[in-house]
């Protein structure tokens, strides 16, 4: 079995939009027809997408991690993107982006 979609729920689609692809490096594009509204990275790999916050089951999140050349550097970048770190570490944290999603970072 693999990871096929990480998705976070958005009050702020743009901003979202521009706190992820500044921190990963990744494109997010609309989404076709068979793939539902918001935003999503069509690479090879795991997909990653956006979608503007409802109150359905997508509003529960999961706590992906996503690994990072320099762990230092990547939390710094999180809160210059209006982002926070809940919890600094030495080879992982747990942060939360420009929309309150939490995530984890792993160096």
């Amino acid at each position: 079995m693999s990871l096929e979609l990480i998705e976070f729920p958005a009050d702020d689609l743009s901003r979202a939009r521009r706190f992820w692809e500044e921190l990963l490096a990744v494109s997010l594009d609309e989404r076709t027809p068979a793939e539902g509204q918001g935003l999503q990275t069509h690479a090879d790999g795991t997909a990653f997408g956006l979608h503007v916050r409802g109150s359905g089951p997508g509003d529960r999140f999961s706590l992906p991690y996503f690994r990072v050349d320099d762990l230092a550097r990547a939390l710094e970048r999180v809160v210059a993107l209006g982002g926070s770190v809940v919890h600094p570490g030495e080879r992982w944290a747990i942060c939360r982006d420009s929309e309150g999603s939490p995530f984890g970072l792993s160096g």
